[in-house]
């Protein structure tokens, strides 16, 4: 099990082996929550749990906290650790500008690397959301995006529904 696990009372990541302290803004929070309460419908009604839990790049020498993450509940219900990106429907990151380089660049390849089916980028320094899927050896090779905030994003099969994004 990685380090980050060990941090009493921390939520911390480990970025390409560096150790993260994870706190975000008011203002982040709100994108989060957004995004949550907007997919939350169909989430409930596919059986999916979304949450913020452990996910572990094995190989790597990573090991994130997304902002938000959708997974099957049944898996999120029997597991007392990290899941892994291929394990997860639907990966959300919210930049920060301390840490949206790594949410546009790092996590991004590494989630395609690892399998996660569809990445959000909510960017609120750039002020647009992208949604990358087709997981791949070097990340994602589909790009939807970006849209500038107050556009609808559109989330693909499962979801199949638009976000609004005009108050992120």
């Amino acid at each position: 099990m990685s380090t980050a696990a060990h941090v009493p009372g921390d939520r911390v990541e480990i970025i390409e082996g560096v150790v993260t302290s994870k706190s975000a803004s008011w203002a982040h929070e709100n994108a989060v929550g957004l995004v949550r309460e907007q997919i939350g419908p169909r989430v409930r009604e596919l059986g999916l749990l979304a949450g913020s839990g452990y996910l572990d790049l094995p190989g790597s020498e990573n090991w994130f906290i997304p902002d938000l993450a959708v997974v099957p509940a049944e898996l999120a219900a029997t597991s007392e650790g990290a899941l892994v990106p291929d394990q997860t429907l639907l990966v959300v990151e919210v930049t920060s500008p301390s840490n949206g380089e790594t949410d546009r660049t790092v996590k991004r390849r590494r989630y395609g690397q690892y399998g996660a089916p569809v990445y959000l980028l909510v960017d609120r320094q750039e002020r647009q959301c992208t949604v990358f899927t087709e997981p791949g050896r070097l990340g994602y090779e589909s790009v939807d995006g970006p849209h500038p905030f107050g556009t609808p994003v559109r989330l693909p099969v499962p979801f199949d529904l638009e976000i609004d994004t005009a108050g992120m």
